[in-house]
């Protein structure tokens, strides 16, 4: 009896399994049976012209038939559809029974706007998707809102991320298309309110945030300002990362992040020093986050030491534990010309004050060891007293005339007033030969300067009388320009500010004549061109006619191998374009990153060093040891820990042999000393005479 009760169970379950499955096919079938706006149907009518073509269905479900018109077809099934054109026709057509109708292919039709390339109706596959419909479109426009886009059918509104999309391939974030939708594309807010042409590149340079309210806003010192998407997972040093990181004018110290109107300063390098012991500031959406120029601060900190008086840099340095007083002095510059520099002045942080001479000290007559130098500590140079100079408040303000500038002898002269312009510039004897007459001024106090054309005063062709001067006035003669040498005819002369400085490894550095026709290359070639020395991956642009100084650096390398046009920047008058050199030491604050090489060398002085290099790359820059060179006792001085050690190495042998014998290690901040060997000449003579004996003894032998 249970056996006939599960039976009968289990037949009920099947039956009601065929039911469903018949039902669900059916209705897919009769929907896939419907004609849709967008089909295109096959109307076959043998024997009579006008049914060759397909038939389209448009966007109002209408097709076109011949001698009827317009009749609507949409929403019916194929076999309604077949009948409905049957009757239609019977009344211009006989024998309309054998007429057939079919579905050819179907295709939908939506509607793209907004931000695509070519907005208006697509025609796609059945079974299309929205990519397919975007790609039909052109593509979205670069500055189009991905994760925003719109699908309007009817009155429903549905809003679906593409982005997200894009990233993860996920086919349920993108809903099924069906005739008639409209798509739109919106356009980011960071495309503004005017219509222009730009990359990605330029979309992005200026952040890539799509809501202010959802956004992080960045500016000041940085390399890419901007306004960038929030995300709760980034801190204060990813958002200045996505900023392109600060520039070197950055005052790192003092950055000040904003959030809800409550400003909070974050020391970016008490950071860096510290790494996780320094909390980092919260950073929410809507904040503001803005880094000042170093220049409008003092600069302080625990490592600063400061140079002051006659030395050619004078300022703020700083400096690690180990940097000596010579390594400090000669990273700014060395004194001067009028350094006393028998009374160079330490000023503790204390308060003590240390003397020292370093004129005695150099010159050996001296035991008193250089003085340490600790974080905190300023070097005070003196300048020296001439007795000889005559002081000049022997002469009263209102009886002296001052002359400058492109002159013999400028100087301050006493006036009379039955003295003229030429009495004056006669007194200073005359101007120079680089001297700009044309522009001759007279500057007063309290009234506007005088600008008078003495050339042509001289040469008869100004007849204007020459301006009259009294106590207290000043003469200023400009200087020309110095025309760079060779057929630089082009670059006439000019003043500052249509000129543009080209410095450092160059055919010919100088200021050249600048307008708006020549570009950057240009200009270089008029110099002609970096020299072998030049680093061309570091050349720097001093962009100096803006309200702060800007600096672009230029990789010219990158640029003559890929030919990128937009590596090449925009340059104004009153720029500096610098190329650097690429092998020497420029600056003596690098000496931390480089290696002392002095001695019988053909060109000792400071060179790079990287942990890649060894001894003999080293002996290679400096140009090799002299025929001198005592090769056979290197001395390389590492700067230890606590106390100096000196390494002995011979080369000699290491070159004769070198199969199990290790070179000597050599860090940035050495010394390699390699001294001159009196005998060296005798010694590389008596080798050859040994070396040509021995030739004659086998000749001899064989012989």
């Amino acid at each position: 009896m249970n056996r006939r009760n599960t039976a009968n169970r289990l037949t009920r379950w099947v039956l009601l399994l065929c039911l469903t499955f018949c039902s669900l096919w059916l209705s897919a079938a009769e929907t896939q049976d419907l004609i849709r706006p967008g089909d295109i149907l096959k109307i076959d009518y043998l024997g009579e012209e006008g049914f060759e073509e397909p038939f389209l269905v448009d966007r109002q479900g209408h097709i076109v038939l011949p001698e009827i018109g317009l009749i609507t077809v949409s929403g019916l099934r194929l076999s309604d559809a077949q009948q409905l054109i049957q009757v239609q026709l019977s009344s211009r057509y006989l024998n309309t029974s054998q007429l057939r109708v079919d579905i050819l292919s179907q295709r939908l039709l939506v509607t793209v706007l907004g931000y695509v390339k070519t907005p208006g109706e697509v025609d796609i596959p059945a079974n299309g998707s929205l990519q397919m419909a975007l790609t039909a479109a052109g593509g979205i426009k670069p500055g189009g809102q991905l994760n925003k886009l719109q699908i309007r059918r009817g009155d429903e509104v549905s809003i679906i991320d593409f982005k997200q999309y894009l990233d993860t391939g996920d086919d349920g974030i993108i809903p099924t298309l069906k005739p008639l939708d409209v798509i739109f594309v919106p356009s980011s807010p960071l495309t503004g309110n005017v219509e222009v042409e730009f990359d990605a590149a330029s979309l992005l340079s200026g952040g890539d945030a799509a809501e202010k309210n959802q956004s992080v806003k960045i500016f000041g010192e940085v390399h890419k300002p901007g306004t960038f998407t929030y995300d709760e997972t980034q801190n204060i040093v990813d958002l200045l990362m996505r900023a392109g990181g600060v520039t070197r004018f950055a005052s790192v110290e003092q950055i000040r992040l904003i959030t809800d109107g409550d400003p909070i300063l974050f020391d970016l390098k008490d950071y860096l020093d510290g790494g996780n012991k320094v909390p980092l500031p919260m950073v929410a959406a809507g904040a503001t986050l803005f880094v000042p120029m170093k220049e409008e601060e003092i600069k302080t900190g625990n490592r600063t030491v400061y140079v002051m008086g006659e030395v050619f840099r004078p300022g703020a340095y700083e400096v690690k534990g180990e940097a000596s007083f010579f390594e400090i002095l000669a990273n700014a510059g060395g004194p001067s010309r009028f350094a006393r520099t028998r009374e160079i002045r330490i000023i503790r942080g204390n308060g003590d004050v240390t003397h020292f001479d370093l004129q005695a000290y150099t010159e050996g007559l001296s035991i008193q060891p250089t003085p340490n130098v600790s974080p905190g500590d300023a070097i005070f140079v003196p300048e020296k007293n001439d007795i000889n100079q005559t002081s000049w408040l022997k002469i009263t303000p209102d009886n002296a005339i001052h002359v400058i500038g492109a002159i013999t002898q400028p100087g301050r002269y006493e006036w009379s007033d039955e003295m003229g312009l030429m009495d004056i510039i006669a007194e200073s004897r005359g101007p120079t030969k680089d001297a700009d007459l044309t522009r001759l001024t007279i500057k007063r106090f309290n009234d506007a300067p005088i600008v008078y054309d003495l050339k042509g005063y001289l040469a008869g062709e100004n007849r204007t009388p020459l301006p009259e001067l009294k106590g207290g006035d000043s003469i200023v003669i400009p200087r020309v320009p110095d025309l760079p040498a060779g057929n630089k005819a082009a670059w006439i002369r000019q003043s500052s500010d249509e000129s543009v400085f080209v410095l450092g490894q160059v055919g010919v550095p100088g200021r050249y004549r600048f307008t708006h026709e020549q570009s950057f290359l240009d200009v270089l070639s008029a110099a002609n061109g970096p020299t072998e020395q030049a680093d061309l991956r570091a050349v720097r642009v001093i962009h100096r006619n803006t309200q702060k100084v800007q600096l672009t650096e230029v990789d010219l390398a990158l640029y003559f191998e890929t030919g990128d046009e937009t590596l090449i920047p925009f340059i104004q008058p009153g720029d500096t374009i610098f190329v650097p050199g690429k092998d020497l030491i420029d600056y003596p604050q690098q000496a931390s990153r480089s290696v002392r090489v002095m001695g019988s060398l053909n060109s000792p002085g400071h060179y790079r060093f990287n942990d890649d290099m060894n001894l003999l790359d080293l002996l290679a820059r400096a140009g090799g040891p002299t025929d001198s060179g005592d090769i056979e006792d290197i001395q390389i001085l590492h700067q230890g820990c606590c106390e100096p050690v000196t390494t002995h190495f011979n080369l000699k042998a290491y070159l004769d042999d070198p199969k199990g014998k290790v070179l000597p290690i050599v860090r940035s901040g050495d010394t390699v000393f390699i001294p001159s060997s009196e005998n060296g000449a005798w010694s590389k003579t008596m080798s050859l005479v040994r070396d040509f004996l021995s030739i004659a003894t086998l000749l001899i032998l064989i012989l």
